[in-house]
């Protein structure tokens, strides 16, 4: 899904060694017979309300061909086990409202959209982008 295009090969030649030196990022790689056939990059932040870690998925996929083989459940439950390790008070992802495949996939997963105060309704991610 993301922004529905590839990545330009600028951003493809800096992300990996970008990755590297962002304090707190870690990703994990599933693999099926040694081969790698999904991801999860994740950053880890800290949470005012619990005064611990939090541990938010910033992009997870998963080749087609495995797609509804249990990849995706097998890495979102790899972050829970990282993010326990790491003491973190919860995980946090952002996900497109049309994407329902992933959204179901999230929710079989024990996540739901967050809301501080049921009366103030559910939070929005919001941008604001930089040149």
């Amino acid at each position: 899904m993301g922004g529905g295009t590839p990545l330009s090969d600028d951003v493809r030649d800096r992300l990996v060694p970008a990755l590297v030196d962002q304090p707190g990022a870690f990703t994990l790689i599933a693999r099926v017979a040694g081969e790698p056939v999904g991801l999860a990059n994740c950053f880890t932040g800290f949470s005012t309300f619990a005064a611990r870690p939090l541990v938010n998925i910033h992009d997870i996929t998963v080749l087609p061909q495995y797609r509804g083989k249990g990849v995706g459940r097998a890495l979102l439950n790899a972050v829970a086990q990282e993010a326990q390790a790491r003491g973190a008070c919860k995980i946090t992802l952002e996900v497109l409202s049309g994407n329902e495949p992933a959204i179901a996939a999230y929710r079989q997963a024990g996540f739901v959209q967050y809301g501080l105060d049921p009366a103030m309704g559910t939070a929005q991610f919001w941008e604001r982008k930089l040149p």
